[in-house]
Order: structure tokens, then C-alpha cells, then sequence
């Protein structure tokens, strides 16, 4: 069985036991050492993997972290644990000044379900603020199940993985500027753009004038472009677990909808899985516009479920329809947050049936 598969069967089990699972203790039995354990490590053994390796900060003494990693009598990786309800939001710090006092190269917050890999990228010997790989377990790709066995006892390269978590942080600070552009073609990015095409002085008027046209021309080619992606990577699939794209889109549809990312998708799957004991995932559908990601019952929109919101700078948002169909409004701050809510959306998809 390679890796990519017993990864595959792990996530099966989590599914089956993660409800049942309602502290810090369970969730390290069940979920994260068995995890390290698919990693080749052995986790009985106090030379390879240490429980509570002490990390001592300053004049306090006792400290501990739940897990160190060990090779050749030194910490490589050390792992913070907290239960699979948590939601991973107050202990970057803590993990920070266990980082800062230990000679391990990566550190790991995880619940068991969501995995924040941290290294040393913008200053030696501090953790960085940001993880440089975030994995959730439940809707892992297979990409990211290819950076994980670069963690692999056998595989485990410190200066791969370095190189990898440069690269990683690259693209996404990438990604955020081409977002950006996306959304708002900054003056630059629009001279160089009708720079082999215009003739004269690219001054303000003449930016501002090109400003909407290349929002327009970027934002049709990323749709245009991630629509053949999908069809590519779903194949006959496509049709029913992306519904939207069943047919190609005209120009008044392309006008109305924007890049799908990767994150609606996810939210999308979430809520096919919350509803699937009610509907088949394949009546749950969208419908993506400039404004809002939307999630309909069988392609209708006049049956919206919700309409998602998640690119705002604090916290995302979400809109039910009550049974007039007026708006309730919501906001969450992780897209794993949807569960929570799952009564509603039970409720409202009832309502079509």
C-alpha cells in the first residue's frame, strides 16, 4: 500500500471516529500519534519520539511540549497537540517560545484533523508568525499528501524541506499579490499590461481608463482558464459534481461570475457533506459571482442555500434565507466553522425537498 493510500484509509477513520473524541488525551490516541506512526515513526520508542519534551523558557522551568521528533540525540521537529474540537486560533505563541529555546527546525500545531507546519523562514531561530503548509486532514489533496511524506521518517530531508517551505511561502505571497491584481489592477500592473499596445504616455487618466479593462480581461481569463482545469481534472465527472460548469458559459455568465478558488470549493464539499444525509451531494450546486460564492438546491437559485462571503479582511461571512427568504447574516472565522451551523442548512435544504 503506498502512502498516498494509507493516508487515504486514515482519513477514512477520522471521519468514522472524530465525534466521538472529546479530549486533548483521546485526540493524541487516536488521531495524532497514529498519524506519526503512518509516518514510519515509532512512537513507543523515547529515543525517536519523546512525549513531553521539556523546552524550558528562560527562568521557567518545566516547560513542555507534548512531542519532539528526534534524530541523532537532537529535537528536529516538535509537535503541539490540542484537541480535534479545537480550532488552533490562541497557540502560535506558546509554540513560538518553545520553538525559540529548542534546536528542532519545524514545529507542528495540530488537532489531529488540521495540521500548521512552521519553520524559521524570516528570521533564524524565531518561528515565523505564518505557517508555510496548513493541511486539513478531511479535505486533503493530493499535493498536499505529497508534502507530508516529505515529513516521513525515511524521507525526511532538512534541507529539502527547507527549500520546499521557502518555495511554498513564495507562492503564496504570490498568490496574494495576483489576488490583489485580480481585484484591483494596481498602476503598474496596468502600464505593463497595455504596455506592448499602447502607443503614448501612460499617465493617470490613461491607467484609469485601463484599470476596469484589464479587470474585466483578468478576471474572464481566470475563469476561462480554471473552468478547463476542472473539466480536465474531474473529466465525465465534472458534470455532476460541478454542476455549474456543465455547459460552456456564455458572455453574460462570464461577465457575472469570478475565479473559483480553492477555498469555495472546500466550503462547498463542507456543506455537500453536512446535507448529505438529507439530499445527494450532487443537488447541492453553485453559482459563483462577483459578490458572493452561492450554493443552491439542484441548480436553482430561486432554492439558495447560502451565499458565501470569504475574502473579507477580518472575519468571513455567510447568508441564510429565513422561510420568507429574507437574509439572516452570519460571520465565522474558518471555513471548518460551516459544521457549526449545520441545523440551519439542514433546515433550509428541508424546505425544497
Amino acid at each position: 500500500m503506498d502512502f498516498n493510500e494509507k493516508i487515504r484509509n486514515f482519513i477514512d477513520r477520522i471521519e468514522t471516529i472524530k465525534d466521538t473524541l472529546t479530549t486533548e488525551e483521546a485526540t493524541k490516541t487516536a488521531l495524532i500519534m497514529p498519524f506519526f506512526q503512518l509516518l514510519d515513526y515509532d512512537v513507543f520508542n523515547p529515543l525517536e519520539f519523546v512525549p513531553e519534551y521539556v523546552a524550558d523558557i528562560g527562568v521557567k522551568r518545566g516547560e513542555k511540549v507534548d512531542y519532539a521528533i528526534i534524530k541523532n540525540g537532537k529535537p528536529i521537529i516538535i509537535i503541539e497537540a490540542k484537541s480535534v474540537t479545537d480550532k488552533l486560533k490562541k497557540h502560535d505563541t506558546q509554540l513560538m517560545r518553545y520553538f525559540s529555546v529548542t534546536e528542532a527546525k519545524f514545529a507542528i500545531l495540530t488537532n489531529g484533523i488540521n495540521y500548521k507546519f512552521f519553520t524559521d523562514l524570516d528570521h533564524p531561530n524565531m518561528m515565523d508568525e505564518k505557517p508555510f503548509l496548513e493541511i486539513n486532514l478531511l479535505n486533503a489533496t493530493d499535493n498536499e499528501i505529497l508534502q507530508l511524506k516529505k515529513f516521513a521518517k525515511n524521507t525526511f530531508n532538512l534541507e529539502a524541506i527547507s527549500s520546499t517551505a521557502s518555495t511554498l511561502k513564495y507562492i503564496d505571497n504570490i498568490n496574494d499579490r495576483l489576488k490583489d491584481e485580480l481585484e484591483n489592477p494596481s498602476d503598474d500592473f496596468v502600464r505593463f499590461m497595455i504596455n506592448d499596445f499602447y502607443v503614448g504616455v501612460k499617465n493617470k487618466n490613461v491607467v484609469d481608463k485601463f484599470r476596469p479593462i484589464v479587470q474585466k480581461a483578468l478576471s474572464q481569463f481566470a475563469t476561462d482558464f480554471m473552468n478547463e482545469k476542472i473539466q480536465i481534472a474531474l473529466g465525465e465527472n465534472a458534470a455532476t459534481k460541478l454542476p455549474t460548469y456543465k455547459k460552456p458559459l456564455s458572455q453574460s455568465e462570464k461577465e457575472q461570475t469570478k475565479l473559483i478558488t480553492k477555498e469555495e470549493l472546500e466550503a462547498l464539499e463542507i456543506i455537500r457533506e453536512i446535507l448529505s444525509d438529507i439530499v445527494n451531494k450532487e443537488d447541492i450546486t453553485y453559482k459563483s459571482t462577483k459578490s458572493y460564492f452561492g450554493i443552491n438546491y439542484k441548480n436553482n437559485s430561486n432554492n439558495w442555500i447560502c451565499r458565501l462571503f470569504l475574502y473579507r479582511k477580518n472575519k468571513m461571512g455567510i447568508h441564510l434565507p429565513d422561510e420568507n427568504k429574507d437574509t439572516i447574516k452570519y460571520d465565522f472565522d474558518e471555513i471548518d466553522d460551516l459544521n457549526e451551523i449545520k441545523p440551519l442548512l439542514e433546515e433550509i435544504v428541508k424546505r425544497y425537498i
